[in-house]
């Protein structure tokens, strides 16, 4: 499975055999100590950039037949060298101006590049345009290569380079090597290896915070292996049998076998082009542009937040609405530009904040560098970073506090970052699955920002969702202060309905956040919940001297009716109070219950305490007197306790479920 040759010459691919003979796990550990550094070509079409790569690898990177038959570079190609230490990927791009989308598909994930300019051309437009697409990339290594040089003077050579010099002064090459060249002699070819490998060198590791991603740019079926994707793994590590996913379809895979510059290994590293043989899915559903990635982990979105750059040869600004092509990953994308920067736009030369909207979802993680290109005609015009992958819409009134927040996240570290996302989201909180989505950072480093915005009280978790503390600190004097207005209208009530609070400030928030705010409340000692009731914990019924009175009243009349208890009416009517209104009476009876003296057996019938409290008394001395069966029926409890069957019923219901008796066929147990 080598990227570098054409899939014909893919059978190569014999899982658990590498080439020459050797064994896996020896090749899995040459590449791990190998120096894996990736190489683009960029440059003007028919400046030789291909022929320079048959040079250095004597690897022919036009695979496709139409490419060695026009003599054009149209798509990617791919070539290997090793360098002692170094292991150099290269990824050749095409030059024509119909093919910069083709080119950008493996630009994002070069290490350094190598600026290829003809000696006898010098430089042209594509040139330009290469050259502006890696440094809005963020690449920061490379060297301008001189080729064709058999066919010039040194006089000519000379212009050439000061031209050279003229386009990169102030840039990230600035300074670089130049070597002139010659691929059809060979000139100079050896010294350009060696001044790759001092480069390669001082390349530096890539960042180790993120989970796995590849994106995918080639996409074909191998004979007896099935489906095969290569790519450059931009971070993270993937081994052989793992579950991952190709997003944004969600297609869920399992990796079969692994490649790396042609040889079989075990496990693939960050930096090096990898050939992944996929185990669930047909080629024929895979696109250039998806990503591979670990399963569940990313998600796909279609709103992102960024800053961006427009090129200084921009024809135009970059305004709001404009439709513009997205470049990210191997990925070319449709969006409406939202510009933040007062005046929504950004003008040439200039940077600024914007929202792109997407239509159709991708993969992205802040930091991740993409390209923008007018929509028609197709011209790179800006480049830029992602911040936020998971915006919410901005409207115009909120411009400010969008660009306030995005320069925040600029200067953030990743503990001000996780806050800053959750604060984002507001009361709706953060799962711990959305944060790794929304970062992308391995499981290490989310959990020690985490930790560490924790700890400088950012967020707050509530049992494994994040949430903002200005969030929940305002959800917690959201429910304090609603409870204290029910007091108010209702001061005889008990307190509020749990439900009636949820419903009320947190029916658009996950429960464990409401939990955890009804939690920390009584904590603080602000509150008590008692139940399914929520009270201030300075909250005590309020009595006016006639509700006393009828509170007194109330209680005399269960307690005389002992268990032949009146409904709710009846003691209204006993009590002399039958014109109180049904509501308060319900009031002033729940303050009975709520301190203990009545007790709810069931529907409308209530019972003093003192008589229930008999009642058992009887039912242990009957079951005393009855060892060891324990056993009564209802015609024996209804003299027990001497009430009609209209009461017996429901109170031996009741103790069943107070589990004094428990039922057996026709009887009761007492227990």
């Amino acid at each position: 499975m080598n990227q570098g040759r054409a899939p014909s010459h893919l059978p190569r691919y014999a899982l658990g055999v590498a080439r020459g003979g050797l064994n896996v796990p020896f090749v899995s550990l040459i590449i791990a100590f190998m120096r894996s550094v990736i190489v683009g070509t960029a440059g003007h079409i028919d400046h030789g950039k291909t022929a320079l790569v048959r040079a250095l690898t004597g690897v022919d990177a036009d695979r496709l037949p139409e490419e060695k038959r026009r003599g054009i570079t149209i798509d990617l190609g791919f070539a290997e060298l090793e360098l002692g230490d170094v292991r150099l990927g290269f990824v050749d791009v095409p030059g024509h101006e119909r093919f910069v989308k083709n080119m950008l598909a493996g630009a994002h994930g070069i290490d350094l590049v190598a600026l290829v300019i003809a000696a006898d051309e010098g430089v042209m437009p594509q040139t330009r345009e290469h050259f502006d697409i890696c440094r809005l990339l963020g690449i920061k290594h490379g060297l301008v290569v001189i080729t064709k040089t058999d066919t010039v003077d040194e006089e000519l050579l000379e212009l050439v380079r000061a031209e050279a010099e003229e386009l990169i002064s102030g840039s990230f090459l600035e300074g670089a090597p130049f070597v002139a060249v010659s691929a059809r002699t060979g000139a100079k070819v050896e010294e350009l290896k060696e001044t790759l490998r001092a480069i390669a060198l001082n390349v530096p590791a890539r960042s180790s915070e993120t989970v796995a991603r590849l994106p995918v740019d080639r996409a074909f079926t191998m004979r007896g292996f099935g489906a095969v994707v290569t790519g450059t793994l931009v971070a993270g590590n993937i081994s052989e049998g793992d579950e991952m996913e190709l997003l944004p379809a969600r297609l869920h895979v399992r990796v079969r076998g692994l490649q790396v510059h042609g040889q079989t290994v075990k496990r693939a590293e960050a930096g090096q082009r990898t050939a992944v043989n996929l185990g669930g899915v047909d080629a024929a559903a895979i696109e250039r542009g998806m990503t591979l990635a670990p399963a569940g982990r990313l998600h796909p979105t279609q709103i992102i937040d960024a800053q961006v750059e427009v090129l200084e040869g921009a024809p135009r600004a970059l305004r709001s609405r404009a439709r513009v092509r997205v470049h990210a990953g191997a990925a070319e994308i449709l969006a409406r530009v939202r510009v933040l920067e007062d005046g929504g736009e950004i003008a040439p030369g200039a940077q600024g904040f914007v929202q792109l909207r997407l239509e159709s979802p991708i993969v992205a993680v802040p930091g991740e560098r993409f390209i923008l290109r007018s929509y028609s005609p197709s011209r790179t015009i800006a480049g830029g970073r992602v911040l936020d992958a998971f915006a919410l819409k901005h409207r115009g009134r909120e411009a400010s506090l969008a660009r306030a927040r995005l320069a925040a996240l600029m200067e953030a570290d990743r503990a001000a970052q996780l806050a800053l996302f959750a604060e984002t989201v507001g009361v709706a909180g953060l799962r711990r699955s959305e944060l790794a989505a929304r970062t992308g950072w391995r499981d290490e480093v989310l959990q020690e920002a985490v930790n560490e915005a924790l700890k400088r009280g950012a967020v707050v978790e509530a049992e494994g969702v994040y949430v903002g503390r200005a969030a929940f600190d305002s959800l917690m004097r959201a429910a304090q202060d609603e409870v204290a207005k029910h007091h108010l209208r209702e001061p005889l009530a008990r307190g509020l309905l749990r439900e009636t609070l949820r419903e009320r400030h947190f029916a658009h928030t996950p429960p464990e956040i409401f939990r955890a705010c009804l939690a920390h409340l009584e904590q603080g000692g602000a509150l008590v919940i008692d139940k399914d009731v929520v009270r201030a914990a300075t909250h005590a019924p309020t009595l006016s001297p006639e509700d006393a009175a009828l509170k007194e009243q109330l209680e005399k009349v269960y307690k005389d009716a002992a268990l032949a208890a009146p409904t709710f009416e009846e003691a209204l009517e006993k009590a002399g109070t039958a014109r109180v209104p049904r509501e308060h009476g319900r009031k002033v009876l729940q303050l009975l219950i709520d301190e203990g003296a009545l007790v709810r057996v069931s529907g409308d019938l209530f019972f003093h305490r003192g008589a229930l409290d008999l009642l058992l008394k009887q039912l242990r001395e009957y079951a005393s007197a009855h060892e060891p069966q324990r056993l009564i029926d209802v015609a024996t409890f209804k003299d027990l306790a001497g009430v009609s069957r209209k009461y017996a019923i429901p109170l031996l219901e009741y103790l069943d479920r107070e589990r004094i008796t428990r039922r057996a066929g026709d009887k009761r147990v007492i227990l």
